[in-house]
């Protein structure tokens, strides 16, 4: 009882004094590990395979736009095919999402081990790429990304990186004033996305 008296008598001091007491918030509880060898547990080790393909470099724009295609094609079939059967999958749908899950898998390892890697360059316009690949990688890792706004969001990405190589190539690898400021606003318009997807309501389950 001392110890609580002697601490509200602090805070009032704190607050007599016009200071601001630390109010210090429960922590969330960390949503719960899908238990080895389930559909999640698996999709959850892809999402990660994926992220850190992106924030290497072994994963360009164009193949993470395909994988998180994959991945969020079969998380519709495992969808319907719960709903077919009261929200449980039977034997037969395990074992063919998990063959599709192997097809996925190898595909990440093909083009994480392909000649296929991102180049963005030690400028502004490269320096800001990367950034947003960092943070679409981010949000893979984290769930607050689901495998179709990430599809989208490497669509986008893919885009502006072949503006990018077209513009440099036209002017002997150079970018004018004016394509700076198109790119620019490409990259602008791309992070406002990237920002709206991560804190929407929509989570990779």
């Amino acid at each position: 009882m001392r110890r609580s008296t002697l601490s509200i008598f602090a805070v009032g001091a704190l607050v007599a004094m016009g200071a601001r007491p630390t109010v210090v918030s429960a922590q969330q509880p960390a949503a719960p590990t899908p238990p080895p060898g389930t559909y999640q547990a698996r999709e959850d080790n892809q999402q990660d395979r994926i992220a850190n393909g992106m924030q290497s470099g072994q994963l360009t724009a164009g193949e993470s736009k395909t994988l998180e295609g994959d991945e969020h094609s079969l998380n519709q079939e495992r969808a319907a095919d719960r709903a077919s059967d009261d929200g449980h999958l039977t034997s037969a749908d395990r074992t063919q999402l998990n063959q599709q899950q192997n097809q996925v898998s190898k595909q990440i390892y093909a083009d994480k081990h392909n000649a296929a890697v991102a180049h963005y360059g030690n400028n502004p316009v490269g320096q800001r790429r990367q950034n947003q690949q960092d943070r679409i990688a981010q949000g893979v890792r984290s769930g607050s990304l689901d495998p179709n706004e990430a599809s989208h969001l490497e669509g986008r990405e893919q885009h502006i990186n072949q503006q990018v190589h077209a513009d440099r190539s036209a002017n002997g690898g150079s970018l004018t004033a004016q394509q700076r400021a198109q790119i620019n606003r490409s990259q602008n318009r791309a992070s406002n996305r990237i920002y709206a997807d991560k804190h929407n309501a929509a989570r990779n389950p």
